[in-house]
């Protein structure tokens, strides 16, 4: 069912209403800018705290025009959201206000008013003058402003360093910068939940120092969220004959083996589920 349907079917007019769905939904939505011009309506609660000015924004969300079953802009198609910081990437003013009023998780719905979104002249063919819009937003995570500068700063760097290889033969003097930021990149992505990026470039960084503890323990790490139980243990156990005194690796081990024990009893009682026999009945037409 689309946003406007649910809008329909959730605030059902009364005979005398000739108030427009926006109209009605905005009778019970939370005012954050002060006049009105954005409201907010939260449909899941987040945790944690809210996002902190000037951070970068991982979200997911779809924006709709007022009587329009589908949307006019989304990022819910697309594969993995990319990391947005505001106040560069972020053109919409109501957006920003919203985003700061959300927590880590949340999913909330909110209306602009064209002060907040497109303007008096909208954005043709597209968005027509001083459209209202609703925007339905997920918060799937962020990094704050210092966290932030370091991811870009590390994405730049990395870029930087594979130039420097392509052009110069001195590479035992780059390799040790490039493993430094392979790691800290494996590290971000492991923060943001997305443990095949986390896995990506701590295979990376394998390839320069394949003895790498810390390289390893990513890789582990980022295998344990994949519920590559197998695979998180060789890396571990790798990163432990490194480091046999390193307690986050040996924590990770016992941790590992902890969601093993669970995964093996889950597929257990499923098997016992399936091949468990069924209990005695009457046959139909049986006397």
């Amino acid at each position: 069912m689309s946003v406007f349907s649910r809008l329909r079917n959730g605030i059902p007019p009364s005979r005398d209403d000739c108030r427009s769905p926006y109209e009605r939904l905005s009778q019970r939505m939370l005012d954050i800018s002060g006049d009105r011009g954005v409201l907010k309506d939260i449909i899941r609660e987040g945790a944690g705290d809210p996002v902190t000015p000037d951070a970068s924004v991982l979200v997911k969300y779809s924006g709709y025009l007022e009587h329009m079953d589908k949307p006019f802009d989304s990022n819910c198609f697309r594969k993995a959201p990319r990391l947005m910081k505001l106040g560069e990437d972020i053109t919409l003013w109501g957006m920003e206000l919203g985003l700061l009023s959300m927590r880590r998780g949340e999913l909330a719905r909110f209306l602009f008013k064209p002060t907040y979104a497109y303007g008096t002249l909208g954005c043709p063919p597209l968005i027509p003058p001083n459209a209202t819009v609703l925007f339905e937003i997920e918060l799937i995570d962020f990094l704050d402003s210092a966290e932030s500068d370091k991811f870009c700063a590390l994405s730049a760097a990395l870029l930087l360093l594979h130039r420097r290889l392509a052009i110069c033969e001195e590479q035992h003097l780059v390799e040790p910068a490039e493993l430094l930021v392979l790691l800290n990149l494996s590290f971000v992505y492991l923060k943001l939940d997305r443990p095949a990026m986390a896995l990506r470039y701590g295979e990376q960084a394998l390839l320069i120092d394949k003895r790498n503890a810390k390289a390893l323990f990513r890789c582990g790490q980022a295998c344990l969220l994949l519920t590559e139980y197998e695979q998180a243990r060789d890396f571990l156990v790798r990163a432990q004959k490194e480091q046999p005194c390193n307690h986050d690796i040996n924590n990770e081990l016992k941790k590992l083996s902890s969601h093993y024990r669970a995964y093996v009893d889950r597929e257990k009682e499923m098997c016992h589920r399936m091949f468990a026999p069924r209990g005695s009945g009457s046959s139909v037409g049986g006397d």
